[in-house]
């Protein structure tokens, strides 16, 4: 899962990108508002962390952008805490979610883990497809119950496949949503860490569609 932070206090930037990044996710960082509008519109994010106070462009002005451009992608706008008003602009700007600050990072956390449940139609933090269940929490998979020690590109790949179950997901999908936008980006490698999940899981989980890619198909009594 691929997150896109847009706040101009750098340290606050920077400790959000860590957690964000500790807990598994790719992340991008803009910081102002210009260049946070020019990533929003021209990559694909799963989920984006916007401050409404920002130079060179407001938060609101971005968000309105990229709303009026047909962007869908989930957005968590950073307000100050007495400023009821900004959350209403931001709200009604098209955010799907806000938090005040100051703010505890791990709440930052759990709500961009709910975002991106949505979006993808999972109510629960845990996605499960026949016997693989994903705890988007703890950032763990199992197999029947058994732990998989999986790398962080594993962990992300099979992530990004379940979050969209029953759905046919490209190589270069895959490949944008797994790497940030400075990394050397290598189709050919996601085969490699299909081939190393199938091989950790142990179960026939993860199909080739010939010519478009990869799909977990979601039994009719997963979540």
């Amino acid at each position: 899962m691929r997150i896109l932070v847009v706040e101009d206090d750098i340290n606050l930037n920077r400790q959000l990108a860590e957690a964000l990044k500790e807990a598994g996710y790719v992340v991008d960082t803009a910081f102002d508002g210009e260049e946070g509008h020019f990533l929003g519109d021209t990559e694909p994010y799963d989920a984006i962390i916007l401050d409404i106070g920002l130079p060179e462009m407001d938060g609101i002005t971005v968000l309105e952008k990229w709303r009026g451009a047909g962007r869908t992608v989930p957005v968590l706008i950073l307000t100050a805490r007495d400023r009821w008003s900004d959350k209403v602009a931001g709200i009604d700007a098209g955010a799907d979610d806000y938090v005040a600050k100051p703010f505890h990072v791990e709440e930052v956390l759990a709500r961009i883990r709910a975002l991106i449940r949505r979006a993808a139609g999972h109510a629960s933090s845990e996605i499960v497809c026949g016997p693989v269940r994903l705890d988007t929490k703890s950032s763990k998979a199992t197999v029947d119950g058994k732990p998989l020690k999986l790398t962080s590109h594993e962990y992300r790949l099979l992530a990004y496949l379940m979050h969209h179950k029953g759905e046919v997901v490209s190589r270069t999908e895959l490949v944008e949503h797994m790497y940030d936008q400075d990394f050397d980006r290598d189709s050919n490698t996601i085969e490699v860490f299909v081939g190393r999940l199938r091989k950790k899981m142990g179960v026939d989980l993860i199909e080739t569609v010939r010519g478009l890619g990869y799909r977990i198909q979601a039994p009719t009594n997963a979540n």
